[in-house]
């Protein structure tokens, strides 16, 4: 990816901050229990805000650096949820393939937890000040292949889309052709079209 990304950075155009995530122990932990689960998610969320963040606006010499998430697979949720939640600090989103309905992780048993991080159970319920200052912030370009092994993200994406759509959130909604696989080969075309746009 960095590879892909390559002309972008060596035109000072962007940076790239790659925290490895621990969506092991939180979201595909499927022995382990829920509570523990969504424990070790909001461990990760805090460190992103109270300690990444920081970090990059530190490394940037800005307070108001634009930051933009971007994901592949269940890294596309973690985008979307950070804009979505905290658009104030991350104002776009650069999802690729992913998968948004949080509760299929959990064979969709419900919690309080889980419906703040499943992107199809609370965005339709979003309204008043929480969705005006996602409206006036954020923008999610949401995007997948229709080829081999895309599955159910095709269908979530749809539904995220509708949803982005209907809630009047800006957003891109891009499905792209039955040879653009769920693969690393065609996230690095994705990443360095669409980020070449943003940047």
């Amino acid at each position: 990816m960095i590879d892909a990304l390559g002309p972008l950075l060596a035109q000072g155009r962007m940076k790239i901050y790659c925290p490895e995530t621990n969506v092991s122990r939180s979201f595909s932990a499927r022995g382990a229990g829920m509570t523990e689960r969504m424990a070790h998610h909001r461990a990760y969320e805090r460190f992103v805000l109270e300690s990444l963040v920081p970090f990059i606006r530190e490394d940037c010499r800005s307070s108001e650096i634009p930051i933009v998430v971007t994901g592949c697979s269940v890294g596309a949720l973690y985008a979307s949820l950070f804009v979505l939640k905290h658009p104030e600090t991350f104002q776009r989103a650069l999802c690729l393939s992913g998968r948004y309905r949080l509760s299929s992780f959990f064979d969709h048993a419900a919690s309080e937890d889980v419906y703040f991080n499943d992107p199809l159970a609370f965005v339709p319920n979003l309204g008043g000040a929480a969705l005006d200052r996602v409206r006036r912030q954020a923008h999610l370009t949401v995007v997948v292949g229709r080829g081999p092994n895309e599955g159910g993200c095709i269908d979530e994406t749809a539904e995220l889309g509708t949803w982005l759509e209907r809630k009047g959130i800006p957003n891109h909604v891009a499905f792209w052709g039955k040879d653009s696989a769920h693969s690393y080969a065609w996230w690095k075309k994705q990443a360095a079209h669409y980020l070449g746009q943003m940047f």
